[in-house]
Parts: structure tokens; sequence; C-alpha cells
């Protein structure tokens, strides 16, 4: 089935992935800690793939494989915490680098790949932007998942700065002329964030610097950005704060995106509750998927989870017996036993349902379950 390519809010896709989870297996699948902040990190990283690799070999991978992985390891610590492989006989179908180190090395040979940990690390690098002011202006920096960063400034008036100190016939009219420069660059800076936001979709706005500064920019602000705007400590002059402000942007950026993922929890007990669009527990989400109906997948990922299911050469019908498959239309030669969270998240991808990785608790039975697009 193709994909829509739309994405329920508070959701992730993955197109860059559907064609990979849903090509031929078995897949190898590398997650690898490629820690970069430890004494010789590229032989670290070897060693930790050797270890690895010895297990791989033990599953059947073919050398030819594994050897493209090789090429990979020594300088994978340059690039990132954790090396992401995914790979089949005719190749490397995905390779990134991502931000944090796995909670442990994994290798798997199987199918589907395991992608659950790469789209929870892609739910967590959300767009925003980050704007450093002072009543000159401001430094906007834009961020987004995977790159394509880019700076901008806005603002520049500066006369008069500095507001005239007290006494002097004049000392009125330049407070006014003061705070009228200052408001002006305060609304270049406010027009250059709204034109950002319509541009760029980000999920938070970290504003920072001069206080009265942020103030005026705020105040220039209409209600739809104003409720991006998250405070930080920092300022527009280097002054050495810049990992403290990567520090506090990081935290905001996690207490968004755990705000999301409360949501949409929120959202799917609500439709529980009413017995209306969510099911939840393997079974009733699998026949939910089969039949295309889900619109966003819950489910969390665990690597020690071995619960398996199967599934055929499209992306569904997916069931936790094979007969029900068969049932559907699948030759029973098609039919491949995965694990659960991959099959599922497999399905999802393949019927353009939006997907949210989850915490272990406080979430659907089993771990997994799903809001619907329409109820039965």
């Amino acid at each position: 089935m193709e994909h829509t390519g739309v994405t329920p809010a508070g959701a992730i896709s993955a197109p860059d992935l559907i064609d990979v989870v849903l090509g031929n297996g078995p897949f190898l699948t590398v997650y690898l800690a490629t820690e970069a902040a430890i004494e010789n990190a590229a032989q670290r990283s070897e060693l930790r793939w050797k270890d690895l690799r010895r297990d791989l070999a033990g599953q059947g991978v073919d050398d030819a494989i594994l050897e493209a992985v090789d090429q990979l390891v020594p300088d994978a610590h340059l690039e990132g915490e954790c090396l992401v492989v995914i790979a089949n006989a005719s190749g490397l179908l995905h390779v990134s680098h991502e931000p944090e180190p796995p909670t442990r090395d994994v290798g798997r040979w199987g199918a589907p790949p395991m992608i659950g940990p790469l789209l929870e690390w892609r739910q967590s690098q959300v767009p925003h932007v980050v704007a450093l002011v002072d009543r000159k202006g401001g430094d906007l920096f834009v961020f987004h998942p995977g790159g394509g960063d880019h700076h901008m400034e806005a603002g520049g008036a500066d006369d008069p700065i500095h507001k005239a100190k007290p006494g002097g016939w004049s000392q009125s009219r330049y407070q006014r002329r003061a705070e009228n420069v200052w408001e002006a660059n305060a609304s270049d800076v406010a027009d250059a964030l709204v034109e950002l936001v319509d541009k760029e979709q980000p999920r938070l706005i970290a504003v920072g610097g001069d206080v009265r500064a942020v103030e005026l920019v705020k105040q220039a602000l209409p209600a739809r950005v104003l409720d991006l705007v998250g405070d930080i400590s920092g300022n527009r002059t280097p002054d050495g704060s810049v990992d403290a402000v990567a520090e506090e942007v990081t935290r905001l950026v996690a207490t968004a995106v755990a705000a999301d993922t409360k949501d949409l929890l929120a959202k799917f007990r609500e439709e529980r509750g009413q017995a209306d669009r969510a099911v939840e527990g393997a079974e009733d989400t699998l026949a939910a998927l089969t039949r295309a109906q889900v619109e966003v997948l819950l489910v969390h990922a665990d690597p020690d989870d071995d619960r398996t299911v199967w599934f055929g050469p499209e992306a569904i019908p997916v069931s936790g017996r094979s007969t029900d498959l068969t049932d559907l239309g699948v030759a029973e030669a098609e039919a491949n036993a995965g694990a659960l969270v991959d099959v599922a998240i497999r399905a999802a991808l393949g019927t353009g349902a939006g997907i949210r990785m989850i915490p272990g608790a406080g979430g659907p039975t089993d771990g997994i379950g799903a809001i619907l697009r329409w109820r039965d």
C-alpha cells in the first residue's frame, strides 16, 4: 500500500525507511556505540564491533555484509555516538550516526530490520529555533533533524543604543529615542521569528539574552508564535556560555518531546475510555494494522522483547498466528516470523500510519496500541 505522506500531529513518519523495511530479508541490523570522548576512541569502537561481528558470523551473516560494516567503524566516532547500519545481501541499505549511544550494542540478523531505536532518536530531534537577543537585535539559529541548520541576524538599528544618564535637558528626549530604537529592533526580531515559524514549522523557540530585549520581543510576537517560546539564559555576545545555552535548549527540546508523547497517550486513553477509536494489546493492534485502520501506532521498543508474530511479503496482513496469514492469501512459504515491535512498525510504515515510540510504563497493555482512523 502506498504511503500517504500525511503524519498525524505528534507522530512521526519515516518515508526513507519504507523501502528498506519492505525489502527482501534477512537483514543485518547494527547499533554500535562509537563514543568520541574517550581515549583511543577508534580502537574502542573496533573492539566493540569485533565482539558483535563474531556473534553475527555465528548467526550466518555473509562475510561480504560484515566487511561492508568493517569499513564504517574506524571513523564512526567522528560522526556521532552511535553507528546504525541496516544491510542485506544487496549491500548497505541505511547508514546513520546518532547523537546518543545505544542502551547496549545490538547486532541482529533476521527480518524485519530493527528500526525502533532509530525512530525514537528521530522523534527526539525536533526542529527548533534559538534566538539570542540584545537591544541591537538578535541572532537566530534554526536547527533541523539531520542537518540543514542555518543562522540569520535581525535588527541592527543602533542610534542611540544606550539611554542617557540621569540629568541634562535632553534626558527625556534620549530616553524616548532609545526605547524607540530598542522596540524597532525587537519588532524586527519578532518579524523574523514569525517568518521562520511559517517557513520552518519549528516545535519550539528558545529565547534568551538581554532581559529588556527579550521582554520587547515577546510583546511583539503574535500569540501563535509566543506559544512556542521557552526562556533560556545566555547572551548574544560570545562569552563562553555556549555550552550552557546548548544544555538549556536540550532540556527544552526534551520537555517538548515528552509533552508530545504525553498528549498522544492522553488522546489514546480518551478514545479507549469511550470504547471509540483506540485498541491496545498485541492481538487487537495487529488486527487493526491488517485493516489499515491505524492512524498512530504507539509502541515501546525493548531490544530484549522476544515476542514473535507473523508477516508476509507485503506490509499487511500481520498476525500472531501464521494460519491467519494463509487464510488471507499469503502463501505458506512466504510467511515469516519476526519480532512483534519490528513487524508492527513495518506494517505501520507500509500503510501510512504515524508512529510514536513510548516509554515502557504508563502506555497501552503489552506496550503496544493504536489510535485508529475510524472505529468498527
